[in-house]
């Protein structure tokens, strides 16, 4: 598995590609759309051009779709490097370039010819996935008898969907959606619920309310809206009733982009922490000169450089699960990766003293940001169960 830890050249000319995005496109006005009042007004068009521009937005196509055929491993370290310039804009990507790896793999030929070219072909075409409803978040990491609130039944030549999903990253920007609703009565959700193509234009489909946020703002949350929503047959993905075997397997990846999510947030803490302790004085000394704060940066260096590891090993199995893939890697990278960024989050915002609390400085909107990721993408006490009941 040396391949997880030793760059090659084409990822470091992508990394250096996407460095300068971030420099160029992200980094000037992250701060500005954070603060903006209303959540709808914090997203950027401007940004996804940028994306699609040098490439970012289509890099998981194949080369055969338009794309860069880029792996698992190359997209979370591009993730990562976006994060490092705001958590907000990685989650558009990440929810993007991990459906369109989807998107190839479980898509039927004909779903594949009509909806890839659409993605590839418009540069402010993103994607969404429309799971967790009011009602229905962790159950679905967690084996039970629950079942979706929002159910789709068959009519003529397709299924009508009725009900909503909320929390939804890029609900309300999307151009493509896979939605899971509850078709077969009286069945869990893991039993009984199937995986619809939606297209933003779906007669009955509408976008509710733009969730606002405390952090994590330049990705919108919205609620998705369905009222007779009409799909056709065509657009089932995988087995009628078997809707989350779509997930068991083309989803293994997403768990590994979570947490490259909140690594590179956590990378920029640590290194706005070292920055700060290299020039500021107290005390009659650079707090760098204080053996406290450098066995703490030290350890925050640990930490980052522990889940950076974890999540290479995680996203690289994935696309090789014939080398040994654990399916814990698919559940607690993301755990370990929160947890080590909220203890650097909190730690840097310390060495900070009260300037780290100031808005100006910009280190309190990387504290709202990591928040965010001890529920997004699965509660992490939720996801340790899921772990141990993979485990035992």
């Amino acid at each position: 598995m040396s391949e997880v830890f030793v760059q090659t050249d084409e990822q470091r000319l992508i990394l250096e590609t996407v460095r300068k995005f971030v420099a160029e496109a992200v980094t000037p006005v992250a701060a500005e759309l954070d603060r903006q009042l209303d959540p709808d007004d914090c997203f950027s068009w401007e940004i996804v051009d940028q994306t699609d521009r040098v490439g970012i937005r289509t890099m998981t196509l194949s080369e055969d779709w338009g794309g860069m055929g880029a792996d698992s491993l190359t997209t979370a370290m591009v993730i990562e490097e976006i994060a490092k310039g705001d958590m907000g804009v990685a989650v558009v990507m990440a929810q993007t370039l991990k459906l369109a790896q989807i998107f190839q793999k479980a898509m039927t030929a004909g779903q594949r010819e009509k909806y890839l070219p659409r993605f590839r072909d418009d540069p402010r075409c993103l994607l969404a996935i429309g799971i967790t409803e009011p009602e229905t978040g962790s159950n679905y990491f967690i084996p039970n008898s629950a079942s979706f609130q929002t159910r789709a039944e068959r009519g003529a030549g397709g299924w009508f969907i009725n009900g909503m999903k909320h929390f939804i990253s890029n609900g309300n920007r999307a151009g493509l959606y896979l939605i899971f609703a509850q078709t077969e009565k009286g069945e869990s959700l893991f039993d009984g619920a199937t995986c619809f193509l939606l297209e933003r234009e779906a007669p009955g489909f509408s976008i509710g309310r733009v969730h606002d946020k405390m952090g994590e703002r330049l990705a919108n949350n919205a609620e998705l809206i369905f009222e007779n929503c009409f799909v056709a047959d065509e657009n089932v993905v995988g087995e009628v009733g078997r809707g989350f075997q779509v997930l068991v397997d083309f989803f293994p990846q997403s768990n590994a982009y979570a947490a490259a999510t909140v690594l590179g947030v956590s990378v920029a803490a640590f290194e706005r922490a070292v920055e700060w302790a290299k020039t500021r004085n107290q005390g009659g000394s650079l707090l760098i000169d204080y053996d406290g704060i450098r066995a703490q940066l030290a350890e925050m260096r640990m930490l980052n450089d522990a889940a950076r590891s974890y999540i290479h090993r995680a996203a690289w199995s994935a696309d090789h699960q014939d080398q040994g893939w654990d399916r814990t890697l698919g559940v607690l990278p993301k755990v370990f990766a929160t947890q080590a960024a909220w203890k650097i989050v909190t730690w840097a915002s310390e060495i900070h003293g009260g300037s780290g609390y100031m808005r100006d400085i910009g280190l309190e909107k990387l504290v709202r940001d990591v928040a965010g990721f001890l529920h997004s993408d699965g509660v992490n006490r939720t996801l340790l169960l899921k772990a141990a009941s993979l485990m035992f």
